[in-house]
């Protein structure tokens, strides 16, 4: 007969299957530090042997490491979901951000469809939360915060979507656009114009979402990339006749 004796789960693999469990949700984010052991085995309710047990074995797997003096942090496993090379690649030819922003477009849209279909009432109101600290922002006129921000609400976005493999697919892929690897953000709110555009966009998508619209969430995703796709197309337009024009003035400086 296929059936073996039960026996009580040890300690260890609950706290285990309980850190897993949140780094798989996106809970526990690459490179957060975890509390002091003895803080977290009371929050966990186990004793610091079994602790260290699971931290041990977590280790192994290689989702958490131990830095010297500072402590122990979640590993930074979305870093190796490109290579170095390919990376390399992606930064020297604009075509990669042509399908980068194609890429977003579908699974943002999908992601703004699920969010507002799926999403929790708390996960709207971290949603709702964002665009009103990108007003603010707004109004302070800081590029830098503006761009942070932009990032936030879209990753907001896509954790409201409920769907793992989705959020540490586009978790990889904001990382990369945070190291500027495709373009750079804060370029696209440096203009006054664009940057009134952007936060339209954006008060169109958190709208779409409220209002649990999932259709009218994925168009106004879909829009608001296809439009920083034209501007990016425009910038890198504008960028090559200035190149021109600096050649031909420096030729003739030099007759």
């Amino acid at each position: 007969m296929p059936f073996r004796r039960v026996s009580p789960e040890k300690l260890s693999q609950g706290v285990v299957r309980q850190i897993e469990r949140l780094i798989l949700q996106g809970i526990l984010r690459p490179g957060e530090r975890l509390p002091a052991e003895r803080d977290l085995a009371e929050r966990l309710g186990v004793s610091r042997p079994s602790l260290r047990e699971a931290i041990a074995e977590l280790q192994e797997a290689g989702l958490l490491v131990t830095r010297a003096g500072a402590g122990i942090y979640v590993a930074d496993v979305l870093g190796s979901a490109f290579s170095p090379a390919l990376i390399r690649l992606f930064s020297r030819h604009d075509e990669a951000v042509d399908d980068y922003l194609d890429f977003r477009r579908d699974m943002e849209g999908l992601a703004a469809e699920r969010a507002a279909r799926l999403g929790s009432d708390t996960d709207l109101q971290v949603i709702e939360t964002i665009l009103r600290r990108m007003e603010a922002a707004h109004g302070k006129r800081d590029p830098a915060e503006e761009s942070g921000l932009d990032a936030e609400f879209h990753m907001a976005i896509v954790e409201a979507s409920h769907n793992t493999v989705m959020l540490h697919m586009m978790r990889a892929m904001f990382d990369l656009l945070r190291a500027g690897v495709f373009y750079n953000r804060q370029m696209l709110f440096q203009r006054r114009t664009t940057r009134v555009t952007l936060l339209d966009q954006h008060r169109a998508i958190n709208a779409a979402i409220q209002a649990r619209e999932p259709a009218a969430a994925r168009k106004a995703v879909e829009a608001h990339l296809g439009y920083i796709q034209a501007e990016l197309a425009e910038w890198r337009r504008a960028a090559r006749h200035e190149e021109v024009a600096r050649l031909r003035i420096e030729h003739e400086r030099s007759r």
